[in-house]
């Protein structure tokens, strides 16, 4: 038996052309994140210092900079993930998540017991960076306009390979 041929048209493994699209709404998702991570510092690092003082200050900075830095892992690790195949792309993204796991539990280890972190102005404030960026990613996604599917010719309307409908005029 000979091997069916190829179509030029199929994927190949290895890196391949990114669409513009996902890169353009992952890039918006990231500025929307930045404009959060902005609000977040300045709410949370206000009412930590009306709270706690310079420590409710230091520990509402800490978390909106965890919230962002765990955003903007997952949106880069898609971004560079997009232009391998799927294998590769979700043992990226699955890698980056584990990233970030060990990260976070890293970095609560070292902080459990510094002297100049206020526990529950952290825990708000990563829990407002948390919901914040996942209803960021919600609103940025509904609003694209990314297409469901790529590289699609639909048929003309003189194209004789098109299905009729019924009622229409032979």
């Amino acid at each position: 038996m000979t091997p069916a041929p190829v179509s030029p048209d199929l994927p190949t493994a290895g890196p391949r052309i990114v669409p513009v699209d996902a890169k353009k709404i992952l890039t918006e998702v990231l500025k929307y994140t930045g404009l959060l991570a902005i609000g977040i510092a300045v709410i949370g690092g206000g009412l930590g210092y009306l709270l706690a003082g310079t420590n409710g200050l230091i520990s509402a900075l800490i978390g909106t900079i965890l919230a962002v830095l765990f955003a903007s892992i997952t949106a880069g690790s898609i971004i560079g993930a997009m232009r391998f195949d799927i294998a590769v792309f979700f043992g990226i993204v699955m890698g980056a998540w584990l990233l970030k796991i060990v990260v976070f539990i890293v970095i609560l280890a070292l902080l459990r017991d510094a002297p100049f972190v206020q526990t529950m102005v952290l825990f708000l404030t990563v829990i407002a960076g948390a919901v914040g960026t996942m209803l960021i990613d919600v609103i940025v996604v509904f609003r694209s306009r990314l297409g469901y599917a790529s590289n699609v010719a639909l048929p003309s309307e003189n194209d004789d390979t098109t299905p009729r409908r019924r009622g229409d005029l032979d």
